[in-house]
């Protein structure tokens, strides 16, 4: 109590000495200041005593209220005293009764983890499946079976079981139809639309011509953005209208990768254009080579035609055949000697050989240039990778890809344009030789007959 006082004493004497401080920057004489200290003291003695007297009123509440306040500590701490008690109590009772489920469990507890693995898995996989856009409600129930599962004293209950064998069935069985139905899918352009979409099994899903893809990602089915052949695609509007029978369809037993890498490999005419320029030069002189083959054949056996006529009717030459015009040689030197008429024909058939070797030696130049500039594809593809090797090196070959392309393509159609071309070039040569052989017989035959004659 005392030391109350003189804190109320001490905060009174600061608050006097402000009070001064203020008022004597207006005091006007010592004498008024001295008044107003005097004055403030008397007023101030006078709060100080009414505040003493109403605390030592109101002693006696301050005494009630103090031993409310242990009295209710004091069954506080009665109450938590009987609550850790009952706590203690209620921790022994949960150790033994879950010994007890424990032992009653016994064997159960194998399968509801067995139990827990299989929803777990099939959660996995039906994420992954192309069924998953026809049953989406069941990932919901998988993933909430899974979470209960995981807790120690959760176990599923009968109709849970048998949900997660029904989905488990209803898979494998989906795996075996061919089913149509709408749903939503991302096209090429990135809009998305419901259309109509047939799923084969849980292997593709297909709609008008077009093989879809689905992300398991989003849940969504997007269209390749760049098909297959048309021998698949083909094939996939009869399968989807056709309600029975057997349709041949592409497959992807995968569920994807091999499509994925069916639809990157490249076509004919992109390899084509891997060969750049020299590929290019490349095809142009293999069509010219083909085109001179096509003609020369086909006016060899023309003329060959011409020849063997002519062969039937030795008496009637014609110039309009080679052989025609060597009998017309021989026909015009009947009373020459023998030399002369040898130095006549040998003149004759030089005359005829060019005409039917015609363009035989752009073939064989064809057929010999074709593989040099396939090499020199080659080298400049080899270099090109080089060069991107010394650049960035060769930790990624997707940036010598290109280079390689070159190399390889254009040894490819180099190859290509060579072997027909040394086989037509072949092949002409031969009918050539065919001819001049028989230009060769018939004039040796006739000199025979003069020699006799």
């Amino acid at each position: 109590m005392m030391s109350l006082i003189k804190k109320i004493g001490l905060a009174s004497g600061l608050l006097l000495a402000c009070t001064v401080s203020a008022q004597a920057a207006t005091a006007v004489s010592l004498d008024e200041l001295l008044a107003q200290v005097k004055t403030g003291r008397v007023s101030d003695a006078a709060e100080n005593q009414a505040r003493l007297d109403e605390f030592r009123a109101n002693r006696s509440e301050q005494t009630r209220r103090l031993n409310a306040e242990k009295a209710e500590q004091k069954r506080q701490e009665d109450l938590s005293a009987r609550l850790e008690k009952q706590f203690e109590d209620n921790d022994v009772r949960i150790i033994n009764l879950e010994k007890a489920f424990q032992e009653r469990l016994g064997g159960l507890k194998e399968l509801f983890g067995v139990l827990q693995q299989a929803a777990g898995d099939a959660r996995g996989n039906f994420e992954n499946s192309i069924t998953n856009v026809q049953f989406t409600e069941r990932n919901d129930f998988l993933l909430a079976l899974a979470k209960k599962m995981g807790s120690s004293n959760r176990l599923a209950t009968m109709e849970e079981i048998e949900r997660l064998w029904f989905e488990l069935q209803r898979e494998m069985t989906e795996s075996g139809k061919v089913t149509t139905f709408m749903t939503n899918v991302v096209n090429t352009s990135g809009v998305e639309q419901q259309q109509e979409v047939t799923r084969i099994g849980t292997f593709n899903v297909v709609s008008g011509e077009k093989y879809l893809e689905y992300v398991p990602e989003t849940g969504r089915l997007v269209e390749l953005q760049r098909q297959p052949q048309s021998r698949y695609t083909n094939r996939i509007e009869p399968l989807a209208s056709a309600t029975s029978g057997l349709h041949p369809i592409g497959l992807d037993p995968t569920r994807g990768q091999l499509l994925g890498l069916l639809v990157q490999s490249p076509s004919l005419t992109e390899r084509i254009a891997q060969g750049k320029t020299v590929g290019y030069v490349i095809i142009v002189i293999g069509i010219i080579g083909v085109l001179i083959a096509i003609w020369r054949v086909l006016a060899l056996s023309a003329i060959g035609a011409k020849v063997n006529r002519q062969m039937k009717h030795f008496d009637q030459p014609k110039d309009s055949n080679p052989l025609g015009r060597v009998l017309m040689v021989a026909k015009e030197t009947e009373g020459s000697d023998i030399e002369t008429v040898e130095l006549r024909l040998g003149e004759a058939i030089l005359r005829e050989t060019p005409k039917l070797n015609s363009m035989l030696p752009l073939l064989k130049i064809i057929s010999v240039v074709a593989p040099l500039l396939g090499l020199l594809g080659t080298v400049t593809g080899m270099i090109v990778t080089f060069q991107a090797i010394t650049l960035y090196g060769a930790g990624d070959p997707k940036l010598m890809a290109g280079g390689i392309s070159t190399a390889l393509v254009t040894t490819v159609l180099g190859l290509c344009v060579a072997i027909p071309t040394v086989f037509l070039h072949t092949l002409v040569s031969s009918r050539a030789r065919r001819l001049t052989q028989i230009l060769q017989e018939e004039a040796a035959g006739m000199l025979a007959e003069r020699a006799e004659g």
